[in-house]
């Protein structure tokens, strides 16, 4: 690259072809769902799926290779679930790693 644009460090382009492709799979998701008069109820049930999906690629490498924080503070928050709304079980598990790192656990 020559001129103005090779000044331009290559985070600032990483950034915003990122930028660019999320964008664009978000909008063509939304382009291909508006086609659908009803969404099937397989598909209904792939979109549903699709938080716990992402949940588990943020959560598991933490379980796996973190210390015993994030193990501890996974398995109560999987405890917790099951009685406590989804939001109260996110601010209680924040607050736990916190004074589980703190603690330094």
């Amino acid at each position: 690259m020559s001129g103005a644009w090779s000044s331009v460090p290559i985070n600032i382009w990483i950034i915003l072809g990122a930028a660019i492709v999320t964008y664009a799979t978000r909008v063509g998701g939304y382009l291909v769902l508006s086609r659908f008069k009803r969404i099937p109820p397989r598909v209904d049930a792939a979109l549903n799926a699709v938080p716990a999906a992402v949940l588990t690629t943020l959560v598991a490498p933490a379980a796996v290779f973190g210390g015993g924080a994030e193990a501890l503070t996974l398995f109560l928050c999987l405890i917790i679930g099951l009685r406590v709304p989804l939001m109260g079980m996110f601010a209680i598990g924040w607050m736990l790693i916190i004074a589980l790192r703190a603690a330094g656990l």
